[in-house]
């Protein structure tokens, strides 16, 4: 899914792609880059969310000079290092979590990457490519309906970017389906083609997702104290869908390697069927090859060489041996 509204292009004006103010009953108001400038909450329920762009220059700086993030910290939120974790700093929480590219031509297992960091107070999110997990999120905020905390919102970014997952497992699955209806013999190397696609985004989906597993493991365990039971509930939730996604992965590899199983061995048998057929016709020409080829030298004392009639005797003679061959190789079950 490609979103494709500006407000999250690349910024003009500061690493701003949206803000939004949380006012602690599922909605909140929109907030500028200048205005975030020194924000402070104008009431306990209130809670800040910045969705930033983390390539555009300055945002590092910012991060450090107005939030206090340390630097190794800011570094990490605004690098390409974007392999999922978490872990608590004081009574912030950081983590990368990863979700599946729906961008224009993309593969499902290139994922990307969202970092995060939380106070409480304030959540920031960073991004370097197009990610919806946030518009959809943002779309509730904005319809009323919205995470109520900083808690609740990581949990719904978590919750809603492992849920995009099962989107791809389905594509593929249905191709799996549509693969194993297709005739084998007429469409044997595209099908093998295809299979080896689906096989390389399942280990692509794991390879990325796994980590992802333990990261949220770490936050539910790990996250400072207002990130509340409940908060952890949800997270766990997510974690028990995050298995079922990976068992289900497991699933479609298997179903694929078995199909691809079967071709190569539809197409082993076919290819030895061939060869068997070849060499029964080989065993049968060869010895009517060796008599016509003797016949055939061109020495004195081949015999009827005067006769008109020897000709004939010869293919009489081919064929009584062909008949016998045929028998032979019947009695056999060669044939």
């Amino acid at each position: 899914m490609i979103d494709n509204t500006t407000t999250d292009r690349v910024p003009q004006d500061g690493p701003l792609l949206f803000g939004r103010v949380l006012d602690g009953k599922g909605g909140g108001r929109k907030i500028t880059w200048q205005q975030v400038q020194g924000w402070k909450p104008a009431s306990p329920d209130e809670v800040l969310w910045l969705h930033l762009c983390r390539t555009v220059e300055g945002t590092y700086e910012w991060l450090q000079d107005e939030l206090g993030i340390p630097e190794p910290t800011a570094e990490l939120l605004t690098s390409d290092q974007t392999r999922p974790r978490a872990f608590a700093e004081g009574n912030a929480l950081v983590a990368t979590l990863r979700g599946i590219n729906f961008n224009a031509g993309a593969e499902p297992e290139d994922m990307v990457s969202m970092q995060l960091w939380s106070d409480g107070n304030r959540l920031i999110t960073l991004r370097r490519h197009p990610l919806q997990t946030p518009r959809d999120t943002l779309a509730e905020i904005d319809a009323g309906r919205g995470p109520l905390d900083a808690g609740a919102l990581i949990t719904s970014l978590t919750e809603l970017m492992v849920h995009r997952m099962n989107q791809a497992i389905v594509d593929m699955n249905e191709h799996i389906d549509l693969l194993e209806d297709m005739d084998q013999d007429d469409h044997a190397e595209e099908m093998l083609a295809k299979i080896a696609s689906i096989r390389r985004n399942c280990l692509g989906l794991q390879r990325h997702m796994g980590p992802q597993h333990v990261a949220l493991e770490m936050i539910s365990r790990e996250a400072p104290p207002w990130f509340e039971d409940h908060d952890r509930r949800e997270i766990a939730e997510t974690i028990a869908l995050l298995r079922r996604f990976l068992d289900d992965i497991d699933i479609s590899k298997e179903s694929a390697v078995v199909l691809q199983d079967e071709l190569r061995a539809r197409s082993l048998a076919s290819s030895e069927h061939a060869t068997y057929m070849l060499t029964i016709v080989a065993g049968i020409f060869l010895p009517l090859s060796f008599l016509t080829g003797l016949l055939g030298i061109n020495v004195a004392g081949v015999p009827g060489t005067d006769d008109p009639n020897a000709f004939w005797g010869v293919v009489a003679l081919c064929g009584l041996l062909l008949v016998a061959l045929l028998v032979v190789f019947r009695r056999l079950k060669w044939l």
